[in-house]
């Protein structure tokens, strides 16, 4: 199972759709390193010898996007984390929301929005033990 950048990426799928088990690639961008490294996109992972790899990784590693470097797995997941972290801090609405697990970009809440509130919990009534009925 070829490893890329410490991720273990399908042995099984196309090199092209492989990639993109790393945390920050998608299509696009694995087409575009595919090419950089002058590696077939057709060829299975499990097919990939130590060079064709080495290539790869060096192509991550190169790719710029707009002028910068790519951003992968741990620092774009530590970046989009203090991202969040400083909408909290500064309490601002998109922050609240994120803190209450509620929907942040405008969805109603009435109905729907169960994915962000989890499974309805029903609130039942309370009633006084000596009360007769």
């Amino acid at each position: 199972m070829p490893r890329i950048l410490g991720i273990d990426i399908p042995p099984h799928k196309r090199v092209d759709i492989a990639l993109r088990a790393i945390y920050g690639i998608g299509p696009v961008i694995s087409k575009l390193v595919l090419e950089n490294a002058k590696v077939d996109p057709a060829v299975r992972a499990k097919d990939l010898d130590e060079q064709q790899i080495s290539k790869i990784v060096h192509a991550l590693q190169e790719t710029q996007i707009r002028g910068e470097k790519l951003m992968l797995e741990g620092d774009l997941r530590r970046e989009l984390g203090q991202n969040l972290k400083r909408l909290k801090g500064i309490k601002c609405y998109r922050g609240l929301r994120h803190l209450r697990g509620l929907p942040v970009r405008g969805q109603r809440t009435q109905t729907n929005a169960r994915t962000r509130k989890g499974p309805r919990s029903t609130v039942g009534v309370q009633r006084k033990a000596n009360v007769k009925s």
